[in-house]
């Protein structure tokens, strides 16, 4: 053992951490402020807020979906930091992106506490090892209460089972939006620099085998228009030089040979091509085109692979099929199944928690992931992309042991004005969910935490926020598996169909409203066979919304003006996915969401 630690080697001007916390707990909002208080950006430089978040759908929803790398420079010292998702449903990208680090900033928000997100997260974290440092973010909120939050953290690293090291972990207070970070709550700081020291004295420096070749694991791809595809992830071992021929160890073991052409490391946001990277960098590579992730590239002589990139199963699908309704191919540029197939199988080279198969119908394609959130995410980029297709209702993955069938069981950590706690409680319990906590921390609002089935879920979110008019907090962690529960019945009511092609008529709309909720405004054109409603009742219910007003001599004065229509539920895809039956399906095009029946 000892001559193995001797061989050790350590890069002391270098750091590799991750960023990992609940959703909306600050963490891009202090990565902003690191890039900003060590002179990444020039001081008349433009940056737009929460500069990581980067693709349009994370800064419309405020949430991390792809992991993103940054470098910062403090002293003489190059931080690489990674910002992870907090969502369970991208748990794929998390997996990955711990493979790269040394340690964690673990970031708390000090009036929430450490919320489920934050549990997955660091759960994996603690699995791998990794060093951690907590940050107690917004203690200027004015119901922050910072001593019972930390007692809630010392909680969670020992359920978790946090090594003695590990559980003597330093704590920084921030304010992340100020860019203030201070030792304890009486230091008199302005700035970050007691997080940035903490970094450096705390965190390990990259080490590694200085008998060892070249060991890079692949733990992200991109694509570049110049230089084609790039292998993201850090160096174990050795060094890469541009031109170097270099050996790709498959994940099946399989080895290919091919040449690096060029190696880009990370300054602040930007990629900087340089000639040749070494042990305990973190840097993107191109040339070599038939890689996924997960694979070693290696020595070219002697090619020694790193373990492999292991995430969680999938536990919901849906199928993606071609759209073959009466208005296909108005909007979209993509509509055949060849397009259709690209597309998924492109995500799956990037994404690792997502899998796809292809169905005996050849228009059809099944897509697997961890969750509702992850599946919608792809089906709102590729509508953006300019993709038409169609998608059946998400069912829960099963699996049979021993003659019996196993389904995948969440954690529901719920937070909620008290006010909320039986319609909530009646609610899950309704759909198989068994209440195993309940904290109340004063303040008015409780905490719940139940188990339940994955299918339990599908459907609640939106419920969700109308029973808590807005004001509760849902999330969910993947359990494990128990046997079926049962039956559950979810959407009680029937839909209202159209019975004919046309232009629905505010006339139509007003005569109709009695029967249910309408899903569409006056003025939408619709089809045979398309939900334009929820029926009141249990069964379905086909209507005419296109007709109009016979027209008489005879006029009413002022009856025409008279028609009020209440306003239409509009449905995005979300809440299509989980209102939809499954004799139905839901219609996406770049301009529009449709709910239609089957043929």
């Amino acid at each position: 053992m000892q001559q193995f630690l001797n061989q050790k080697e350590v890069r002391n001007n270098i750091r590799n951490i991750a960023i990992i916390a609940h959703v909306d707990h600050g963490k891009t909002t202090l990565v902003d402020a690191l890039l900003k208080q060590s002179g990444t950006f020039r001081t008349n430089e433009e940056v737009a807020e929460r500069v990581m978040d980067n693709i349009d759908l994370e800064r419309e929803r405020g949430i991390t979906i792809m992991a993103k790398n940054t470098a910062i420079r403090y002293k003489d010292v190059k931080i690489n930091i990674v910002d992870t998702p907090g969502h369970a449903d991208f748990g794929g990208e998390v997996e990955r992106t711990l493979k790269m680090v040394d340690g964690v900033l673990l970031l708390v928000d000090a009036s929430e506490g450490p919320l489920p997100q934050t549990r997955f997260v660091l759960k994996k974290a603690l699995e791998s090892s990794l060093t951690p440092i907590v940050v107690i973010n917004k203690i200027d909120r004015p119901d922050a209460r910072i001593q019972e939050v930390i007692n809630e953290i010392y909680d969670l690293f020992i359920d978790l089972d946090a090594t003695e090291e590990q559980l003597d972990f330093p704590i920084i207070y921030t304010i992340a939006k100020d860019g203030i970070a201070k030792e304890s709550l009486d230091q008199d700081s302005k700035d970050l620099k007691p997080l940035f020291e903490k970094i450096i004295e705390y965190i390990p420096a990259p080490t590694y085998d200085k008998d060892m070749g070249l060991q890079f694991l692949i733990t992200s791809l991109d694509y570049d228009n110049f230089v084609g595809r790039l292998a993201i992830g850090r160096i174990f071992n050795g060094t890469v030089k541009q031109n170097q021929q270099v050996s790709v160890v498959k994940k099946d073991g399989t080895i290919l040979k091919g040449t690096v052409r060029v190696i880009y490391t990370y300054e602040g946001l930007k990629r900087i091509e340089t000639k040749e990277a070494k042990a305990g960098d973190i840097v993107a590579i191109a040339g070599l085109e038939d890689i996924t992730i997960g694979d070693t590239i290696a020595d070219a002589e002697n090619p020694v692979a790193l373990p492999p990139i292991t995430v969680e199963e999938p536990t919901i699908s849906m199928i993606f099929s071609v759209n073959d309704s009466p208005f296909a191919g108005r909007s979209g540029k993509y509509l055949t199944s060849r397009h259709l197939r690209e597309r998924l199988y492109k995500e799956t080279l990037t994404n690792v928690a997502l899998k796809v198969q292809d169905t005996d119908n050849p228009d059809s394609f099944l897509v697997m992931g961890r969750g509702e959130l992850q599946l919608a995410i792809l089906a709102e980029m590729m509508r953006r992309e300019g993709y038409e297709f169609q998608v059946s209702k998400p069912k829960v993955i099963t699996k049979e042991e021993n003659g019996e069938i196993y389904e995948p069981m969440e954690r529901v950590l719920i937070d909620i004005p008290e006010d909320f706690v039986g319609v909530v409680t009646q609610k899950l319990g309704s759909r198989k969910g068994r209440m195993v906590n309940m904290i109340n921390h004063g303040f008015g609002r409780v905490r719940l935490e139940f188990i339940m089935p994955s299918r339990g879920l599908i459907g609640y979110r939106s419920e969700f926020k109308t029973d808590t008019r807005g004001e509760g907090m849902m999330n969910t962690l993947f359990e494990g598996w128990e046997r079926w529960q049962g039956e559950i019945r979810t959407r009680i009511n029937g839909a209202l169909i159209a019975d004919r092609q046309g232009v629905a008529t505010p006339y139509a709309i007003f005569g109709l409203q009695d029967r249910g909720i309408f899903f569409i405004d006056p003025g939408t054109e619709v089809y045979e066979g398309m939900v334009v409603g929820e029926h009141n009742r249990d069964n379905d219910l086909y209507v005419n919304v296109t007709r109009e007003k016979k027209l008489t001599n005879v006029r009413a004065s002022g009856s025409d003006e008279n028609i009020k229509i209440v306003p239409a539920k509009k449905m995005d895809f979300e809440r299509a996915m989980e209102w939809i039956n499954e004799d139905e399906l839901i219609e996406v095009t770049p301009d529009a969401i449709r709910i239609r029946k089957k043929k």
